[in-house]
């Protein structure tokens, strides 16, 4: 055999058992699962509301507060993951920068939390 292949051989090995693994679990969960679903069941679910029929109906603006408040953390904790890694190799320059991301992302924090948008009633 190849070396290069053989190199390669514990990575195909792992990824025939994940695809194996995948198709046995969608198989069994088919062959399985309870087939008796009732109106609740099968009814539409979105943030919390009861089901409507009119696609046009207004949102209250703090379910888009909060989602932006999602993705701006979450976008946060994938730029600091990265940054903390390669932190003992990194210049003052990358610290500083790091440090003005936070910043921003700390007032414009605040602001919404000024501003009342985290509370709920």
């Amino acid at each position: 055999m190849d070396p290069l292949l053989r190199e390669y051989l514990p990575i195909i090995i792992l990824l025939a058992v994940a695809v194996g693994l995948g198709l046995v679990l969608l198989l069994a969960a088919a062959v399985i699962a309870v087939r008796n679903p009732d109106p609740e069941k099968v009814s539409a679910y979105e943030c919390g509301f009861n089901a409507f029929d009119d696609a046009r109906m207004k949102f209250d603006v703090r379910f888009y507060l909060v989602s932006i408040l999602f993705i701006i953390f979450d976008l946060e904790v994938a730029f600091l993951f990265p940054w903390a890694v390669a932190f003992g190799d990194m210049s003052m320059t990358g610290f500083w920068s790091m440090m003005v991301f936070l910043a921003i992302l700390t007032i414009g924090f605040a602001y919404e939390w000024k501003k009342g948008a985290l509370e709920w009633e």
